[in-house]
């Protein structure tokens, strides 16, 4: 196989949502701050939806998000990745902030958590 393709192409049984860096002492307060943004349309916060999927952060403090949203039309689309960052950014020892979006996978109600099913009375 070329170099190309070998570069892209998934790897088979390579989880589909990549790992986040859970070891970083930044991260418990980087999901606290994702736990303060909320989708206008839902009463849950996005980390508690499920539409987190990987926090990303190097040992320069630089934070790397990447979300999803719970539909590709949400109307909030261009600006709820905006409104992660700047939750991110105010918190020490954060240099930077990206947040990119992803439809792949998609989110799906499997994804909220025990607490966001229980407030949406799904459970």
């Amino acid at each position: 196989m070329p170099a190309s393709q070998s570069d892209t192409a998934p790897m088979e049984g390579a989880p589909l949502i990549r790992p986040s860096t859970t070891d970083h002492p930044l991260f418990d307060s980087v999901v606290e701050a994702c736990r303060s943004v909320y989708d206008p349309e839902i009463p849950v916060n996005i980390y508690d939806l499920g539409l987190v999927y990987t926090i990303n952060i190097d040992a320069e403090g630089a934070v790397g998000v990447i979300m999803t949203l719970t539909a590709p039309g949400c109307p909030v689309a261009g600006e709820m990745p905006g409104w992660l960052a700047e939750a991110i950014e105010p918190l020490p020892g954060v240099k930077t902030v990206d947040v990119e979006i992803t439809w792949d996978p998609p989110w799906g109600m499997d994804m909220m958590s025990d607490e966001a099913r229980l407030e949406l009375g799904f459970m």
